[in-house]
């Protein structure tokens, strides 16, 4: 399944799964397609009349309908909506549950993390790490502190923690292995002047931290070796 692909628009959508189905010697049922990526309410539909999250649905479908051993998905939910992104999350599991090896390739960590058995991140081009999920999280040591910094206080005023903080939309945030202190050294900061650490969150590495973390040491790497170059 390609980031974009394009379709006869004529047809409706049962009849181009139809149309697609008679090239394979394996295949699945069309109508049970439709279904299954939701797009029941669109089966006579005309391709021409569908959204840009319906077509991503429509062309999940094309990918499935030969019934393939091995499923390649390149970006599979780029334009979804939330619910068509959950639905296309649910028919992975499925391929998943009937056997078949899903190749996956996807910038949202939050989907690698949640459908992937094992985890290649790539850096310039390279592989910089391969495990499940949870071994690259637990690789990540720091833990994870954000919060939001409420009247009264300014950043540039914060207390030395031992880590940079980072800002992250509205907010703030800092990975230290010495959450505990700190902890305390920006809540008594805060309550000194009068101030609140709102939205405040603790919490252990994700997926996304350690791939922050790993584009971070390669970029630094590479800014090392470019000062070296003769």
């Amino acid at each position: 399944m390609l980031q974009e692909a394009g379709f006869e628009e004529d047809f409706t959508v049962v009849e181009l799964l139809r149309l697609q189905r008679a090239m394979y010697s394996r295949r699945l049922d069309a109508d049970a397609l439709v279904d299954l990526v939701g797009l029941g309410e669109k089966r006579k539909a005309r391709v021409s009349t569908l959204s840009g999250g319906q077509r991503r649905r429509l062309d999940l479908a094309l990918g499935l309908v030969g019934d393939p051993e091995l499923v390649f998905l390149d970006e599979p939910t780029v334009g979804f909506d939330p619910e068509a992104r959950r639905r296309a999350w649910a028919v992975v599991e499925e391929l998943r549950q009937l056997g078949k090896t899903v190749l996956l390739t996807t910038h949202y960590l939050d989907e690698a993390q949640q459908l992937a058995d094992r985890v290649a991140v790539m850096v310039s081009g390279r592989l910089a790490a391969l495990g499940t999920p949870t071994e690259l999280a637990a690789a990540e040591r720091a833990t994870v502190v954000t919060f939001r910094l409420g009247d009264g206080l300014a950043a540039s005023a914060a207390p030395d923690v031992g880590a940079p903080l980072v800002e992250e939309g509205a907010g703030w945030r800092l990975a230290t292995e010495h959450p505990s202190a700190a902890l305390r050294a920006l809540t008594d900061w805060a309550v000194r002047n009068g101030g609140e650490l709102e939205a405040l969150e603790v919490r252990r590495p994700t997926l996304e931290d350690a791939y922050l973390a790993l584009v971070g040491t390669a970029a630094a790497h590479s800014a090392e070796a470019a000062e070296v170059a003769p």
